[in-house]
């Protein structure tokens, strides 16, 4: 009897930390730039995240500024690559433009109304790979954009371009 207890509390107990280091919360389906197919020749693209906004005010900042908060770049083989302080370095807002080399990514940011957030996404070379989570985007061209069946967060604001199917993970 004692075996069996001890048993089940060895899977429950490994069965409760794996739901806590996976605990991302929602996964989205992947985003990648608006035009894939006129993608470049180089060897690396760009990525912007407009994560959700940090909630701590810093009234030290002149101008003041709401500032976004920072994210985590995972690879697709699930190696950290960096921790992104999501911040434009200049005097306008903005968040980070990052360089990165071509290839398939995980983002995990924060999302304005859903914690933390895993978002799948594709850098092209010469391209922009840009994700909204702040929940207030201002697309230039929305109709275009909600007829090219986007990724939308579950209240249906538009995360982003869908990544195109046939070449999303390859680099």
């Amino acid at each position: 009897m004692k075996l069996l207890f001890a048993a089940n509390l060895l899977v429950a107990a490994s069965l409760l930390t794996g739901c806590v280091s996976q605990s991302h919360g929602l996964v989205l389906d992947p985003i990648g730039p608006p035009n894939p197919q006129l993608a470049g020749a180089g060897s690396k693209g760009s990525l912007v995240v407009f994560s959700a906004f940090d909630t701590h005010s810093d009234f030290n900042d002149l101008p003041y500024l709401r500032h976004y908060t920072d994210y985590k770049i995972v690879s697709a083989d699930g190696t950290l690559q960096q921790t992104v302080h999501n911040d434009s370095g200049l005097l306008v807002e903005g968040p980070k433009r990052l360089q990165l080399p071509v290839g398939a990514y995980r983002v995990v940011a924060h999302a304005n109304g859903y914690g933390m957030v895993t978002v799948p996404v594709v850098i092209r070379a010469e391209e922009t790979t840009t994700v909204h989570l702040e929940g207030s985007a201002s697309w230039p061209d929305r109709g275009a954009l909600r007829a090219s069946n986007p990724v939308c967060l579950p209240d249906g604001e538009i995360a982003g371009w869908r990544a195109n199917p046939d070449n999303s993970s390859k680099p």
